[in-house]
């Protein structure tokens, strides 16, 4: 019996060495950041057990899967072509050209004029029009929200879903499985009884839950018969027109779309609705190439996500912040940059170029709040200008740069956002949007606190410790 037991404890630890041994060979072959790649040999070898869990939930890479067939992405690209123009005949400058260049060749994304936006800063403006919008709807509605709730927001989008259905209006709604782990399945169920269909974005189920619950679709989009588009960083939630719980509000930015960037947005949909979803895949549908809009407003819609093979918005990011010559203005509500980001935002300020942060003061993550503000001290000291903000919750996604360009969307400034999340992003090429989102940030910093580098020194020991330890895992937060 013995001699049985030992046998077992040898085969187990023989077995055991051999997955740590293999799983550092993948991080080697993978060829990563080399600080990233050895602080997870580290935790392999010296953290039995623990370092190969978090290995399995943290540190694999999706890089080389696909979410659709080259063939079909081809055929998609091949029919949104003729809608989109040829960057010699628009008057943009060299850098703008090299930025639009950057993203259509990282993400398929295409330069669009013929547009219209409507800026909304808060979620009673934003749900009204697109309650309005919906109800609207002839043809087709196609939903896509990080977070859906069924909540009093959640339960009145999903009545107006379900009655255009019962219409003949086609619905289809993407949701993110853990974003939306809080709403109950009957809820779903409800929408598709009625002849919505609803759709888990990589939805965590076991033995899967170690492959998918790091990977998360952070998207929200709204495309409606094929002409009216949404794009922002406000989620499907109460907490976005009532205040929460605890008192305070959340400040967020959405556009509203019309135009040729709609189509851009609806590629985005039918990509997402065709991955892993195999017993109801959804065809391209034909569009109207009649559009009434005739104006120069450029917008690209940019996506990202953990199968692309580059880190696209983090490379556009970084692009657009090297060729900045006058301003920088960012609105996040987690700052925990990737190196070269925070080294391309030193750069600027310490040339000169007047760098702008705001984060919230108070943050829905404790966690994530002082993993942010251990970023800060060292902005200060380049020069770079922090705000907090202090009415509530900033939840908005912005940059503005320089006079011309201005992007949001879904993506924070952070490392989940920038490597492990399925994101999309605005791309906006126009002085008179840049000039109402400045006017919009200079309205927000009025609520504001601007930090110093003598005061921010002072905060409490304990604080600082903290900042620093939680920064450590910073890239799996």
């Amino acid at each position: 019996m013995g001699n049985v037991y030992l046998w077992s404890n040898t085969l187990i630890f023989i077995f055991y060495v051999a997955t740590i041994f293999s799983c550092i060979v993948v991080v080697l072959k993978e060829n990563r950041n080399p600080i990233r790649s050895l602080a997870w040999v580290i935790a392999l070898i010296f953290l039995p057990v623990v370092g190969l869990i978090f290995y399995i939930f943290f540190g694999r890479s999706l890089r080389g899967q696909h979410m659709i067939s080259r063939m079909n992405k081809r055929r998609i690209i091949t029919t949104m072509a003729p809608r989109h123009i040829n960057l010699d005949t628009q008057n943009l400058s060299r850098t703008e050209r090299s930025l639009i260049k950057l993203a259509r060749n990282l993400s398929s994304s295409f330069y669009t004029v013929n547009n219209r936006i409507e800026i909304f800063t808060n979620g009673e403006d934003k749900f009204t029009a697109l309650k309005r919008d919906l109800r609207a709807a002839q043809k087709s509605i196609f939903l896509q929200y990080y977070i859906f709730l069924d909540d009093t927001l959640g339960h009145e989008i999903a009545e107006i879903l379900m009655q255009k259905a019962r219409e003949g209006v086609d619905v289809k709604v993407i949701y993110d499985h853990v974003g939306s782990f809080s709403a109950r399945n009957k809820f779903f169920k409800m929408m598709n009884s009625a002849g919505v269909e609803t759709h888990p974005f990589f939805k965590v189920t076991f033995p899967q839950f170690a492959n998918r619950v790091n990977w998360r679709n952070h998207r929200k989009l709204v495309i409606i018969d094929g002409t009216i588009g949404y794009i922002g960083g406000m989620n499907i939630a109460d907490r976005y027109v009532h205040r929460a719980k605890h008192g305070w509000g959340w400040r967020d930015t959405h556009f509203r779309l019309e135009g040729d960037i709609v189509e851009s947005l609806l590629f985005s949909f039918v990509v997402d609705w065709n991955f892993r979803n195999q017993d109801h895949p959804m065809t391209y549908p034909n569009l109207s190439s009649d559009n009434p809009i005739k104006n120069s407003l450029g917008m690209q819609l940019v996506t990202t996500g953990p199968l692309s093979q580059w880190d696209n918005i983090a490379l556009c990011f970084l692009k657009a912040i090297t060729s900045a010559t006058k301003c920088i203005y960012i609105q996040t509500p987690y700052f925990l940059p990737t190196d070269a980001l925070r080294h391309a935002l030193e750069a600027a300020a310490l040339s000169k170029i007047d760098v702008r942060i705001m984060i919230p003061r108070r943050s829905d993550s404790r966690l994530l709040q002082y993993a942010t503000f251990s970023y800060v001290t060292q902005c200060l000291k380049a020069g770079i200008k922090v705000y907090l903000y202090n009415p509530g919750m900033l939840h908005a996604k912005t940059m503005m740069i320089d006079d011309n360009f201005v992007t949001a969307g879904s993506t924070n400034f952070d490392f989940r956002s920038l490597e492990n999340n399925f994101e999309c992003n605005l791309f906006i090429y126009d002085k008179e949007v840049n000039s109402r989102m400045r006017d919009i940030f200079f309205e927000d910093m009025r609520n504001c606190t601007k930090l110093t580098y003598t005061n921010w020194r002072k905060r409490p020991l304990l604080q600082r410790s903290l900042e620093s330890v939680i920064r450590l895992i910073s890239p799996i937060l």
